[in-house]
């Protein structure tokens, strides 16, 4: 069933878990996540982003997504979220074709243009509830910056700044910068976990960790102990995909042309994944 991802982050919050945000760019990604979900009885928020919808079509992945969980899996709470709208367009369009969350990232902007345009997309999207997440600080990709040294107090999230920023905005959830990173950018040696705690401390929305497909086992636990409520994950789907591919035509000489079972191969190598960031995340039997 489709939910709000409020209703599902507030659940996570208070229970001491986190749920996973999977990205999906195809029929084969949204049917491996919501296929973990429904086998480890977990919530999940699968995400969409503005790239994806120039893709596939935002209304083609947005109704795969909806009927696979309409269909064949309604007694899965999900939520269907805009991941990374980055102008006030975007997240328009997306709610126009139906998206029940937006994340509104405004986090390359200065301070004061983050707050403005991030109420303004609040109050629209506010209307017609829809929550919103806000992201402040900054998480790099590789794309953006230089690999090697980086000054991280430049790019992580000031907890005072965020409390004084989901007052002002609005906000339902808030997505900061603690030293990880997108992609493969090498991130932070060690977490900025004290600044994490002071987060937690005095902003009440629940906290949202971008950049973390690679944060497992202890990091994991110990950002989930520290307040994180929702974990996105994209590159390791992505490379669970791309590496059964690659295994499906390097291992054998002649692969057959049934890209049902090449596609499938690839569909169960994401199911996986994700079926095991479930459990590290703590979401696996909380329906």
């Amino acid at each position: 069933m489709i939910v709000s991802v409020k209703e599902i982050l507030e659940k996570a919050k208070a229970g001491g878990y986190a749920v996973g945000a999977f990205n999906t760019t195809n029929m084969e990604t949204t049917r491996a996540i919501v296929e973990a979900a429904k086998e480890t009885k977990s919530p999940v928020v699968i995400q969409i982003t503005e790239k994806t919808m120039e893709y596939a079509g935002g209304r083609m992945l947005y109704n795969i997504v909806k009927n696979d969980v309409e269909f064949y899996a309604p007694e899965v709470p999900v939520a269907i979220h805009l991941d990374h709208g980055k102008s006030f367009e975007i997240v328009k369009r997306a709610v126009t074709i139906g998206f029940n969350s937006v994340m509104y990232d405004g986090s390359r902007k200065n301070y004061e243009d983050n707050v403005m345009v991030t109420k303004e997309v609040v109050d629209f999207c506010h209307e017609k509830g829809i929550p919103v997440q806000g992201e402040l600080g900054n998480v790099p990709y590789l794309f953006e910056h230089k690999m090697g040294a980086v000054d991280w107090d430049k790019y992580m999230t000031d907890p005072e700044q965020a409390k004084d920023f989901v007052e002002k905005t609005g906000i339902d959830t808030l997505a900061v910068a603690i030293g990880n990173a997108h992609g493969f950018f090498i991130e932070r040696e060690v977490p900025d976990w004290d600044r994490l705690s002071k987060i937690r401390e005095i902003v009440d929305v629940p906290i949202v960790l971008h950049g973390a497909s690679d944060w497992e086992d202890g990091k994991a636990t110990e950002a989930i102990k520290r307040g994180v409520s929702c974990f996105n994950v994209d590159t390791n789907t992505r490379m669970a995909f791309v590496n059964s591919l690659s295994a499906t035509f390097k291992g054998q000489s002649d692969p057959g042309f049934d890209i049902r079972t090449i596609l499938g191969e690839a569909r169960e190598a994401v199911k996986e994944s994700v079926k095991h960031k479930m459990n590290l995340f703590g979401s696996v039997g909380r329906i």
